[in-house]
């Protein structure tokens, strides 16, 4: 199989016939043409099959409401006792929803809601203590009327069900649907956008020695699958993300190289998802033990991610990522409202 991933640029100076990445900020006129045991080489915009550069260069569709042309940032609101960042500061529920509250204030597109923590070697919990920690905060989020959609990050059906009865828009599945085969059934028939998410292994073990063949192209071509699954389940791709899985059975220099390669994933024709927030490998290249520590390194990868066009940016400092997403854009796009 041949893969090609776009070499983004978001230079003024772009010749007027050079692609639109994805219909967003993002421009190209090279590739990089990938084969399994082989060497990359560059290739021309005219070296490309036309089908290959349509999925590249289609605008996406707008998803909750969301136009998919400019960054958009997902706060995360972690209401559990154990998540790795902030587990246990937002179990109360109106601690939960003040924090809801300010993050939307801060800029935050979309919040995150999750009831379950999936940080490496985190144990299950049941669909019931899930589905109790986050449909009071959706609820008491609703019903104050927050503006911003809700996305529930969820591997269960059931848990899924409740929360977008309670008013969240967007399913946020670690496992891509391979978790709880009746989670597609439940996207199928409430029309909800589904976020497939990479993982090796469940959060138990994925940590335990990760290999791959190629990290960039096993990842690729598992979402690839996923997405073939979900279409065949009855959702359309217009309505799925997809996410690389930063952190999920990865090494340090795995989550480099697919940082790297970020641009490939929109060859899949669906909105990216970048969610690499205070996470490990962040603290182990920039020698912060602490998550909290791990905010500059979170903006110098987020910022990464906007320059190859994703469009979704799932953050815990959502303050400190609008500033630097606003000063990306003035200074790289000239945007400066």
């Amino acid at each position: 199989m041949i893969y090609y991933r776009p070499l983004a640029q978001t230079d003024a100076a772009c010749p007027p016939d050079a692609p639109r990445l994805a219909g967003g900020w993002c421009w190209f006129d090279r590739l990089e043409r990938l084969e399994r045991g082989a060497p990359g080489r560059i290739v021309g915009v005219g070296d490309v099959p036309e089908e290959v550069l349509r999925r590249l260069c289609d605008p996406r569709p707008d998803l909750a409401g969301m136009r998919m042309d400019r960054p958009r940032l997902m706060g995360v609101l972690n209401v559990t006792p154990d998540s790795f960042s902030d587990g246990g500061r937002f179990q109360a529920a109106d601690a939960a929803v003040a924090h809801a509250q300010s993050m939307v204030l801060a800029g935050a597109d979309i919040l995150d809601i999750g009831g379950e923590s999936t940080r490496p070697g985190a144990a299950e919990v049941s669909p019931d203590v899930e589905t109790g920690r986050i449909e009071p905060v959706i609820r008491a989020l609703t019903g104050a009327g927050v503006a911003a959609p809700i996305s529930i990050d969820t591997r269960k059906a059931d848990v899924a069900s409740a929360a977008l009865r309670a008013g969240a828009r967007i399913v946020n599945d670690v496992s891509a649907l391979s978790h709880d085969a009746l989670l597609a059934q439940v996207v199928a028939e409430t029309g909800a956008p589904l976020c497939l998410m990479h993982a090796q292994g469940d959060p138990a073990t994925m940590q335990n020695d990760p290999r791959y063949d190629d990290v960039l192209l096993d990842v690729f071509d598992y979402l690839a699958a996923r997405i073939a699954m979900a279409e065949a389940a009855g959702i359309r791709r217009e309505r799925i993300i997809v996410d690389p899985g930063i952190g999920f059975g990865k090494t340090t220099e795995h989550n480099l190289a697919l940082i790297r390669g970020l641009s490939l994933f929109h060859g899949l024709g669906c909105p990216v998802l970048l969610g690499a927030s205070r996470k490990r490998f962040i603290g182990t290249i920039g020698r912060a033990d602490r998550a909290d520590q791990r905010v500059a390194g979170t903006l110098a990868v987020t910022l990464a991610g906007i320059s190859q066009g994703v469009q979704i940016h799932r953050v815990h400092d959502i303050t400190e990522a609008k500033q630097a997403l606003r000063l990306w854009q003035a200074v790289t796009l000239g945007e400066t409202t």
